[in-house]
């Protein structure tokens, strides 16, 4: 092995997780586009749409979002009437998301999106299994 064999892109663990993710991301654009979401907004609105109120720390966290990037989007998401922003009554330096009638409506609209996904996937079922362990595993939740 070389000295600068590390550096090749062919030997990088990183560069197809990146590449990937992009492609798929690149394959939500067309359904995504019906709904008026980007995929950071989606996203958003998957977690929104489970838990109906939560922290925007706890929400970051489970996106792995920082703030910079979660707080933009969840403005425009609130300025849409899709989520709402408030103070907890308990603590008002925490601040909570929650899912408006008007979001809950946009999830009917979007339940379709995983489905006409799932045929964008060259893995198998249990292939895609195993990658979701791996990727998680790397995150550090598994």
């Amino acid at each position: 092995m070389g000295k600068y064999d590390a550096l090749k892109l062919e030997n990088q663990v990183c560069f197809p997780l990146y590449a990937a993710s992009r492609e798929i991301i690149k394959q939500y654009h067309p359904y995504l586009t019906e709904l008026d979401l980007t995929y950071t907004q989606y996203i958003t609105l998957m977690v929104l749409w489970e838990e109906k109120k939560i922290s925007v720390k706890e929400l970051g966290n489970k996106l792995f979002l920082d703030s910079g990037t979660l707080t933009p989007v969840l403005k425009n998401l609130e300025g849409r009437g899709i989520i709402t922003r408030t103070r907890s009554s308990e603590d008002e330096r925490v601040l909570i998301a929650g899912i408006t009638d008007k979001g809950m409506a946009l999830r009917e609209k979007a339940v379709e999106v995983p489905y006409k996904m799932a045929s964008c996937s060259r893995l198998e079922p249990d292939e895609a299994k195993e990658l979701y362990r791996i990727l998680y595993k790397m995150l550090g939740t598994i």
